[in-house]
Order: structure tokens, then C-alpha cells, then sequence
């Protein structure tokens, strides 16, 4: 089963920065942590990332569902440039309620100068069917909080206008 979440936002900066800070940017200033959902601390075999087929592994900090180290990869699907990006994270290393893999896609479009609609979707996968209660509630709560704060780390990330780490 497939639960997604979106969480929306206007961005004042320029399109460019709505577009490339959440994926070129330090990951580790993106997902900051929240609750059981531990931070993440780095990434590697990155070399390529921000291009289609490109993937990285993903570390996260010690927390009460992580023993903390490699966590999972991400991958780039596609990337349409100032319009949106698709990415897929799976290869988890820790048990996650069932789900195998989430698809996210980070979606700019250009309301006028200096004011950019961000549409942030995430599609989580599940396949243990007695969990799709707990995988709804999951999503629909703590993942949508989780991504709402992703979506204004990202927010102030632009704003301050942070160094791209990739191109």
C-alpha cells in the first residue's frame, strides 16, 4: 500500500534557491531530526549527486529506533531543472513499521519574482498489511510534522542563501 503526504509552502528567494537547497545543500541542516526520527549526520559515495541516476548513502545520529551509522540510500530519479525532483529512499538499515522504500518529489513553481510555491509529496510504501493502520497514523501525523520542518530548515536554508555542496 502507498500513503503519501504533502505539505506546501511559498518561498521568498529565487527560484533557483527553492529548487536546488534541499537537494545540493548540507543534508545534515535538512533532516535536523524530530522525536524518534533520528538527525542525519552525513552522507557518502555522493561523488555524483543531483544527477539523474545518482544515489548516496545517508548516515543518521544514535536514537531510540537507530543504533546510529548507515541508515539508508537515496536516489535522484529524475530532475526537471527549477520544476522538480523525484527521489526514492529505501535500502533501509532499520526496521521501519514496514515500509521498504519512500518516494519523495520536491515540486518549485514561479508565482512571481521572489515568490516560489514549494509542494514537498512524499509516497511511503508499506507491504505488512496489519500494520496499514499504524503506516496511515504514521504518515498522516508524525511524517507530515517531520516534513513540515524539513520544509522550513529548507526554507531558511534558502533564505541564508547556504552553500551548494553539489552541482
Amino acid at each position: 500500500m502507498i500513503f503519501k503526504v504533502t505539505v506546501s509552502a511559498i518561498f521568498e528567494c529565487s527560484l533557483e534557491r527553492a529548487f536546488k537547497t534541499p537537494m545540493l545543500c548540507d543534508l545534515s541542516k535538512v533532516h535536523t531530526g524530530l522525536g524518534v526520527m533520528p538527525r542525519i549526520t552525513h552522507s557518502t559515495d555522493d561523488e555524483h549527486w543531483g544527477k539523474p541516476g545518482s544515489s548516496k548513502k545517508v548516515y543518521a545520529a544514535k536514537s531510540l529506533t537507530q543504533k546510529g551509522g548507515f541508515a539508508s540510500v537515496d536516489n535522484v530519479l529524475e530532475r526537471r531543472e527549477n520544476a522538480y525532483w523525484k527521489i526514492r529512499v529505501d535500502n533501509f538499515q532499520a526496521w521501519m513499521l514496514g515500509f521498504y522504500a519512500f518516494e519523495g518529489e520536491w515540486k518549485t513553481t514561479e508565482l512571481a519574482p521572489n515568490k516560489i510555491k514549494v509542494e514537498y509529496t512524499y509516497h511511503l510504501h508499506a507491504n505488512v498489511p496489519l500494520l496499514y493502520p499504524l503506516n496511515w497514523l504514521f504518515a498522516n501525523t508524525f511524517w507530515a510534522m517531520y516534513m513540515k520542518q524539513v520544509l522550513e530548515n529548507v526554507r531558511q536554508m534558502a533564505y541564508d542563501n547556504e552553500p551548494y555542496l553539489y552541482e
